[in-house]
């Protein structure tokens, strides 16, 4: 197991710990991305809200512990999620979104998480789904939500386009979970503190975990609450901004079609200001 500490960026006006990619860790499984929103506190004068902005190649998870956000993009979309709830974002070739405060005042929290698209569906259509509940397993002190894939013979209704899974483990003691040798596995403590073989995992640090393993011990004083992320790593990947793809010169050119206005990230009316594409960071854009 390796530690890896989580970066600090500020997204929408709020602080989050990125804990992918970081330069230890860029992939677990398919799960590119993962930023831990908050926690914050939010009213009418500071809410939450990232304005338009593009995707490709790449499914968006959001899961909220606390309060609330309203999603809206380019297909027509617009729902609010709350804690317990799923939003499933898959960009296909492109498409565009925006996320905004609805009003709600209190605690904010929770993690938005990519997903890198395998060839057979980077270049499809868009798509999104909400699911108001998921299924859940029992542990011995506590329960796991399955958002995505399969997990101790529960599968979640969510779209999943390659062998991946992800589960949120809230637990008050020890525990044991059922792995897959075949996966890749990561944990991100989102709230308390829990250890592996003695080991401390905390906010603000990914704990990859390899593969290989077939059960995840783990221990917690407290309440205790983990994304479990695994999965089949996928093709190699390339990063550009909000863009996944294979190479330098469909990123750079994703880059120029959202500045463009281009027609494969359909519209989108929103009161928050659409975000620019930056220029490629390597030689020449392309």
């Amino acid at each position: 197991m390796e530690i890896i500490p989580s970066r600090s960026e500020t997204v929408g006006g709020l602080g989050v710990r990125r804990a992918l990619p970081t330069r230890g860790r860029r992939t677990v499984g398919p799960w590119c991305f993962a930023d831990h929103l908050g926690p914050a506190d939010v009213d009418a004068s500071r809410e939450p809200g990232v304005g338009p902005h593009p995707h490709i190649g790449l499914a968006t998870v959001t899961w909220l512990l606390d309060g609330e956000l309203l999603h809206r993009d380019s297909l027509g979309s617009e729902q609010t999620i709350r804690p317990g709830q799923l939003n499933l974002m898959t960009a296909g070739d492109g498409v565009q979104h925006a996320e905004q405060g609805t009003g709600y005042a209190g605690a904010f929290e929770g993690i938005q998480l990519w997903v890198a698209l395998p060839d057979a569906t980077r270049r499809g259509p868009a798509a999104f789904e909400h699911h108001g509940s998921l299924p859940q397993v029992e542990l011995a002190s506590g329960v796991a939500s399955v958002l995505i894939g399969e997990f101790s013979g529960v599968v979640s209704p969510a779209r999943a386009d390659s062998r991946m899974v992800g589960v949120e483990l809230a637990f008050t003691s020890d525990a044991s979970v059922a792995l897959r040798p075949d996966f890749e596995y990561a944990l991100v403590v989102l709230r308390g503190s829990a250890a592996v073989a003695g080991t401390p995992i905390e906010p603000g640090r990914l704990a990859s975990l390899g593969s290989g393993l077939d059960e995840l011990a783990l221990e917690a004083s407290g309440d205790a609450r983990i994304m479990l992320l695994g999965g089949v790593p996928i093709e190699p990947i390339t990063m550009f901004w909000n863009f996944v793809g294979r190479d330098r010169a469909e990123l750079a050119q994703a880059g120029r079609d959202w500045n463009e206005n281009h027609d494969r990230f359909g519209r989108l009316d929103s009161p928050l200001a659409r975000i620019p594409a930056p220029r490629a960071p390597w030689p020449s854009g392309a």
